[in-house]
């Protein structure tokens, strides 16, 4: 009888430690998934603020084109990186068509600089005050999907969820241009 109660403790403490360890292992795997979420919804909410700003830029470009006829050139590379954003399937395409976007648009806002008629223009001001707030919310936008890049892979890399990391990709995080790094020219 008391053999029979020690195999029977014996096998209750088993069962026991299966389940919690069980339950821990769902946890984990639990973590990863909701890390995985916040990624891809961060993901989501930069491609909202970067429609937004597609969406701007062809009546700022049109608006431009109306005073600096002669600067062909920019007006065509911003409507050049629009379409190739346009065009990008993945998600790092995405990011480099983005990048030229902002480089193709900071050399845009440049050429402004050059047009005083233009930037007392209301139309103008209003579609540079919408850039300007679209532009701080992709910047917000970024920060927020790096971080949660970083506390997923951040957290694949760690045991015990290491075990479980191979169904999430890591992901990649949102870098800037390197020709971002440089101050663009005005000269007049």
């Amino acid at each position: 009888m008391k053999s029979k109660t020690k195999i029977l403790i014996g096998i209750g403490i088993a069962v026991l430690i299966l389940l919690i360890f069980g339950g821990k292992v769902i946890g984990w795997r639990n973590h990863l998934v909701e890390l995985d979420e916040q990624v891809k919804k961060s993901w989501a909410n930069i491609e909202n603020q970067l429609q937004r700003r597609m969406d701007l830029i062809p009546n700022l470009v049109e608006t431009v084109k109306g005073y600096a006829a002669h600067e062909n050139e920019v007006l065509t590379e911003v409507t050049k990186a629009r379409a190739s954003v346009a065009g990008a399937s993945t998600q790092q395409e995405q990011i480099d068509a983005n990048n030229q976007l902002t480089s193709a648009i900071s050399r845009l806002l440049v050429v402004v600089e050059k047009y005083p008629d233009l930037k007392a223009n209301q139309n103008f001001l209003a579609l540079q005050d919408e850039l300007a707030g679209t532009e701080n919310r992709i910047s917000v936008e970024r920060r927020r999907y790096n971080e949660a890049v970083n506390a997923l892979n951040g957290t694949r890399r760690k045991i015990p969820y290491s075990f479980f990391a191979g169904s999430f990709p890591e992901a990649v995080y949102f870098e800037a241009a390197p020709e971002s790094k440089e101050a663009p020219k005005v000269s007049f």
